[in-house]
């Protein structure tokens, strides 16, 4: 699941949601807002039983896919689109 709140100028607030077993083990958002890199935006479990982990975005494209523990990667099908590289965010 994904979240969107606009903040001021032209910056939006995007939560990304998981459920808190699944996948089971840690996870991690990755995309071309953080040079793919596992582990800087790790989903923390929330008292009402999901994960979650906020990323503040520019407008623009991004790329993104989830990756759990064991390498297991993870598609978004709340993301604007769903292509061969993942999930896309359309931020305007």
């Amino acid at each position: 699941m994904i979240k969107r709140s606009k903040l001021f100028g032209n910056k939006t607030r995007v939560t990304f949601c998981l459920p808190k077993d699944a996948p089971t083990g840690a996870v991690s958002v990755v995309g071309c807002f953080n040079d793919w890199e596992p582990g800087r935006h790790e989903l923390v479990l929330r008292r009402n039983g999901v994960r979650t982990v906020t990323v503040n975005l520019r407008a623009g494209d991004y790329h993104f896919r989830y990756l759990a523990t064991g390498g297991v990667w993870l598609d978004d099908e709340q993301a604007d689109l769903v292509d061969h590289q993942g999930g896309r965010l359309l931020l305007g």
